[in-house]
């Protein structure tokens, strides 16, 4: 470090952006206060946080996780007593060789590398809640609760200065002074909306992710265990206009997730029903069974969550920092479609590259610099990337909607490389399956596997091998079409057809 192992670090919001930000700064000597919005967790077990902890600053806390390997990487590395203590309190570990396909076992041969490639699962409130029972045991960190920040305390000059925060907590009003302040105050956060007020010139860009969240939480009954995972229906899949997955959590809990396009009106209300949600799943093979009756009951109402937009905010635009002393992590800084899991793993990256920043130099400046750039070069691609996958399923749910509508030849060409040729060699070569879940645990680039010339040829040839002789690579057919899913769930098909009668 550069000879300020005491600095004092101001973290906005509890969150799994501030609790990643003090598990990075902790072991550096600083001394870390996080700022709380909400009050602690209740006193008992994991049921009791997700039944009572009310989390107004984390929209999405009960809605369903799976944590990739990139976060799962960094508590493993750094902290392995945190890892002890969430899979103590029921959290799960599920390996690559669990994403293999039934063909696929027999010619896989595992690499040493691939245990990193593991996904840590557990209802979110779960996670947050030992985390922070860990994170309050750290030297030199302190939370402090029901700690509204209402204020940046910020000094004139090009660029500005962020001396600190001010705001009220259960003592009354409070003015803190920080060497170093951090917004992971998340997408409900305002920090950010003010530094821009007082002249920050922070350059923000985003789109629609055109999509909705509806979340519905399980628990097995009793002497019921969850269904297999061989030779059955998927529990994950997308149906063009309603995509839906399973997520296995802790103390015999799953979640079911169903998200609609922002376009399927009609869809959207239904899912809000938990009567209809039910039997909507009931309709799906993958998801029937694990939410029929025998099996599993709920255990939650549904919750939504919808007006996601993806964004990107560039606090040093053309190099130059918007405003030294201030970093954003986690929502704060990048926001990004739930569909791909990232946001916790974003939120990690971030926390680290800051604590290299700070590690790496004394000057404001190139502290800002620094992390903009790290930030640039680990998250941006990937960011990229679902900006153009968010583009392209927009697209498709319109032309779904739109009667008579048929595809260019392209985009029939690019459907057929992607299903027949892409799909086919990832259920078939579990090599090519390693390296494309590499980049989605984001332990590599999100593109770097698909670029690489070998793995373009092994594509190509499953591709012209044709559907006849890849027949045992499709994967069973993941539920109804739209208009027999409608008809059976009562919903009205025509409805949210575009130019319909």
């Amino acid at each position: 470090m550069s000879g300020d192992a005491k600095q004092s670090v101001l973290v906005i919001g509890a969150g799994m952006a501030g609790l990643c930000t003090a598990l990075a700064l902790a072991p550096t000597g600083r001394v870390v206060t996080l700022l709380d919005r909400d009050p602690p967790p209740p006193h008992g077990d994991a049921d009791v946080a997700f039944a009572d902890w009310r989390r107004r600053g984390v929209g999405h806390l009960r809605h369903s996780h799976a944590f990739l390997a990139r976060l799962r990487e960094f508590i493993r590395a750094e902290h392995p007593d945190l890892l002890s203590a969430l899979l103590e309190s029921g959290a799960r570990e599920i390996p690559f060789a669990r994403s293999l396909t039934e063909a696929q076992r027999s010619s896989y041969a595992p690499h040493a590398d691939d245990a990193q490639m593991t996904f840590l699962t557990s209802r979110r409130t779960t996670l947050e809640w030992v985390m922070r029972r860990y994170v309050e045991r750290l030297p030199a960190v302190t939370i402090r609760a029901n700690a509204m920040v209402k204020r940046l305390m910020i000094e004139d000059g090009a660029p500005l200065i962020v001396r600190g925060v001010a705001g009220e907590d259960d003592t009354g009003v409070f003015a803190l002074e920080g060497d170093i302040v951090v917004d992971a105050s998340g997408r409900m956060g305002a920090s950010v909306e003010r530094l821009i007020a007082a002249g920050a010139p922070i350059r923000e860009t985003g789109e629609p992710a055109g999509i909705l969240y509806y979340t519905r939480h399980y628990r097995l009954l009793p002497g019921q265990s969850e269904p297999p995972r061989e030779g059955v229906p998927p529990a994950t899949g997308d149906l063009g206009f309603l995509k839906f997955g399973v997520f296995p959590a802790d103390e015999g809990c799953f979640s079911v997730t169903l998200a609609a396009p922002e376009i399927e009106m009609e869809l959207r209300k239904a899912l809000v029903d938990p009567a209809l949600f039910q039997r909507i799943a009931m309709l799906i093979p993958g998801l029937r069974l694990w939410v029929e009756e025998t099996r599993a009951a709920p255990a939650s109402a549904v919750f939504g969550m919808g007006e996601l937009h993806s964004v990107w905010r560039d606090f040093a635009p053309d190099g130059a920092p918007a405003a030294l002393n201030f970093f954003a992590v986690g929502d704060s800084h990048v926001r990004t479609n739930p569909l791909y899991g990232r946001g916790c793993s974003f939120a990690a990256v971030a926390a680290q590259a800051l604590r290299e920043a700070l590690d790496g130099s004394a000057d404001p400046r190139a502290r800002a610099r620094a992390f903009e750039g790290a930030l640039t070069r680990d998250l941006r691609p990937f960011y990229e990337a679902m900006l153009k996958q968010d583009r392209s399923a927009i697209r498709r749910a319109r032309h779904a909607l739109t009667p008579g509508h048929r595809p260019r030849w392209r985009a029939r060409l690019l459907k057929s490389f992607a299903e027949d040729g892409v799909g086919v060699a990832l259920r078939a070569d579990p090599n090519l399956l390693r390296d494309a879940m590499r980049a989605f645990h984001m332990l590599d680039a999100p593109d770097a596997w698909i670029k690489r010339p070998a793995t373009m040829v092994k594509i190509l040839g499953y591709w012209a091998r044709g559907r006849r002789v890849n027949a045992a690579f499709y994967p069973p057919k993941a539920g109804p079409e739209r208009a027999e899913l409608f008809t059976a769930a009562g919903i009205d098909a025509r409805a949210d057809l575009l130019g319909a009668a």
